[in-house]
């Protein structure tokens, strides 16, 4: 059975990096619902269980590319301190929402700060890895 764009399915799942480090897991939680065919779930993950049938578990690296796409330098910016919001002390792991002219909203990490600036790292955290998944088919409906 292929399940097609559309079908509600439920996927318990656990991340890991190429060093084995967990970056995120179901297991302790509720089961992921997905609904295939709607952007929910990154494009590797999603191939990874549309040939599965419910009780089957899959492990599959993803490519960066399927992933969150490569580490982008161009995401990486230097802001003068001085233009921080006076509330607003940058500090290394904090994040902050930058907001584009036009209102978009993009998350952003301050990852250096020296006396004059801070950098932010606009790149989602797990760019640039190739990620992999023990993937569980729960239920499909």
């Amino acid at each position: 059975m292929t399940l097609v764009a559309g079908t509600k399915v439920l996927v318990h799942y656990t991340g890991t990096l190429d060093d084995g480090t967990q970056f995120d897991s179901s297991r302790e939680r509720d089961p992921l619902e997905i609904t295939l065919g709607q952007d929910m779930v990154i494009p590797g993950f999603e191939k990874a269980i549309v040939d599965l049938e419910p009780g089957q578990s899959v492990t599959v690296t993803i490519p960066e590319e399927e992933a969150y796409g490569p580490h982008n330098e161009e995401m990486v910016i230097r802001v003068p301190k001085a233009s921080f919001p006076p509330e607003i002390v940058p500090t290394v792991g904090e994040q902050l929402v930058l907001r584009s002219p036009d209102g978009n909203e993009l998350p952003a990490l301050i990852v250096d700060v020296d006396d004059d600036e801070a950098t932010l790292d606009a790149n989602h955290p797990l760019a640039g890895f190739a990620l992999t998944f023990e993937i569980e088919l729960i239920s499909v409906g």
